[in-house]
């Protein structure tokens, strides 16, 4: 960008808004040219960005106040815009856009689901399909419903069905099934990893639910996959970590224990590993050698630099390999006492290819634990249905609550 361009573009784009007042004005990406001053840098562009966020001050809250213009913007690292852009009487009023819970997902579903020719329920299918889902954003639930519908094309279907939906969501987290050819004993060895991340979770009360396993190579390099239903909790307490952790690393304790030795297809699980080990250490105060500490990184700092000295550092790292080596040996025990259910789900695996929950289930029994007999309500439609039936039927009998007139009325709230 040529010197002096950023600033009047902005004033132009304030020019025109002025003019068509009453105006919104919105701003995607804001920390493109919103981001701390100072810190991006020491070439001249950064001068030109600082230059167009000072005029963008200026035109937001200087001398000339802009009447009927509102600013809105948007940004996914809201951490690194400069304090005069978010102080009061500019950018003070933030909304944090979560990803959408179960409901919200079901919600999302509703929308995207109408208009497409189904098997069954609008209702039915955006229940079943948020409680597969989790994490996934509104454009990866239009990306699914769209997907479904491409499948049941190809297999010249008059509606969508579920089997469809599935394939979709299979195709977002694992990429394409790939035709790729692997060897007899790649394929025994993939089928005995995944199976020792299906039993290990089984038998892990902090663990993720397991939805499905399959050994069916995708476009993304990965040889087999599972799929599970993460709780979708605020807080985690250590003994959940660390049970999720042994589940991660369950694969290679099924490889030693099985074959004798290790392969390159954990690299994935390793590095999910270390990072969760790390933040116990590093960030919620989990290690009673590092102790009731928090060092979060400065994402602004260049990256040699750390908030911790070299000694803390290395403490650090003996103390999550030494959380880690603990983890694996409790996994090798766990496989060992349990090496005849993780041989029958590695040789169905080899048989079908992709296994599911109620497959476990008649291999080798239901999970231990208490309120896992609730889990297919949770993936299913009657969990949502019971839980609105439920929140209706409270507003029912709150309406039958003595109003308080005590409360002095007010404006409302949106």
């Amino acid at each position: 960008m040529f010197v002096g361009v950023g600033p009047s573009r902005v004033r132009d784009l304030f020019k025109e808004a002025r003019a068509n007042a009453p105006c919104i004005v919105f701003i995607d990406e804001i920390d493109a040219v919103g981001r701390q001053r100072g810190k991006g840098g020491f070439s001249g562009g950064n001068d030109e960005r600082e230059n167009t966020l000072n005029q963008l001050l200026v035109e937001m809250d200087g001398f000339n106040p802009s009447t009927g213009v509102v600013v809105l913007a948007g940004t996914n690292r809201v951490d690194i815009l400069d304090s005069a852009l978010t102080r009061a009487g500019r950018f003070d009023r933030q909304i944090t856009v979560d990803k959408p819970d179960i409901t919200g997902r079901k919600e999302i579903f509703g929308v995207h689901l109408n208009g497409i020719e189904l098997e069954g329920t609008t209702e039915d299918y955006s229940g079943r399909l948020a409680g597969l889902t989790p994490g996934f954003v509104g454009a990866d639930i239009a990306n699914i419903c769209n997907e479904g519908a491409i499948q049941a094309a190809r297999r010249g279907a008059d509606s969508v069905g579920m089997i469809d939906f599935e394939k979709a969501v299979d195709r977002i987290i694992g990429g394409l099934e790939s035709h790729k050819l692997i060897s007899k004993e790649e394929r025994n060895i993939v089928a005995y990893h995944e199976a020792g991340h299906a039993v290990a979770g089984w038998f892990l009360e902090h663990a993720d639910p397991l939805l499905k396993v399959t050994i069916i190579p995708r476009s993304t390099g990965a040889l087999g996959f599972a799929q599970y239903l993460p709780k979708e909790l605020s807080l985690r307490t250590e003994q959940q970590i660390m049970d999720i952790v042994c589940m991660a690393l369950a694969g290679r304790a099924a490889e030693e224990v099985f074959f004798g030795k290790v392969t390159t297809g954990a690299s994935d699980d390793l590095r999910r590993v270390t990072d969760m080990i790390y933040q116990t250490i590093q960030l919620y105060g989990m290690n009673d050698k590092v102790g009731q500490l928090a060092f979060h990184k400065d994402p602004n700092a260049f990256g040699s630099d750390k908030p911790y000295s070299d000694a803390t550092g290395q403490i650090m790292d003996e103390e999550a390999r030494k959380v880690v080596n603990t983890a694996y040996q409790r996994t090798v025990d766990l496989i060992k006492e349990k090496k005849d259910e993780v041989q029958k789900v590695a040789e169905l695996l080899k048989e079908k290819e992709t296994i599911n929950h109620d497959d476990i289930i008649d291999l080798i029994g239901s999970r231990p634990f208490k309120g896992d007999e609730n889990y297919q309500d949770f993936v299913s439609t009657r969990y949502l249905r019971e839980g609105k039936e439920n929140s209706e039927q409270e507003k029912v009998e709150d309406n039958d609550e003595p109003i308080n007139n005590d409360i002095p009325e007010g404006p409302a709230l949106a």
